[in-house]
């Protein structure tokens, strides 16, 4: 299973959409995931490549279509996110001429985890 085959498994339910324009998605990774066999050993987390995928997936689940990373612009992870933990994810999306500006936040809990800003193009 590859990294995006594993996002996927691992959504929650259905998008949800706020007042102010979020989408909201949600995400649990079970203990047996391959994701958290090296990443540590002992100690799983997350890895944090996985949360900038999780928001490229979920633009193009939103898009309906393949999007690309063309930059990451900002990029800081803020707590472990540990196996079997509920992921909250809140995506803004942003369109101009040449890319998207996807700005996710994820939380666990409540608890700030991470938060990313990526510039996507539609996949040729």
């Amino acid at each position: 299973m590859n990294m995006s085959e594993s996002i996927h498994a691992a959504r929650l339910g259905d998008i949800e959409r706020t007042a102010d324009g979020l989408a909201v998605l949600q995400f649990r990774f079970a203990a047996d995931q391959p994701v958290f066999a090296g990443h540590f050993p002992g100690h799983p987390i997350l890895p944090g490549i996985f949360q900038l995928e999780m928001a490229r997936v979920a633009a193009e689940t939103i898009f309906n279509g393949a999007m690309r990373v063309r930059e990451i612009t900002k990029a800081k992870f803020r707590r472990p996110i540990l196996p079997a933990e509920t992921i909250r994810l809140e995506l803004k999306l942003s369109e101009n001429r040449e890319t998207t500006q996807a700005r996710a936040v994820f939380t666990v809990d409540g608890q700030p985890a991470g938060e990313t800003i990526l510039q996507l193009m539609r996949a040729t």
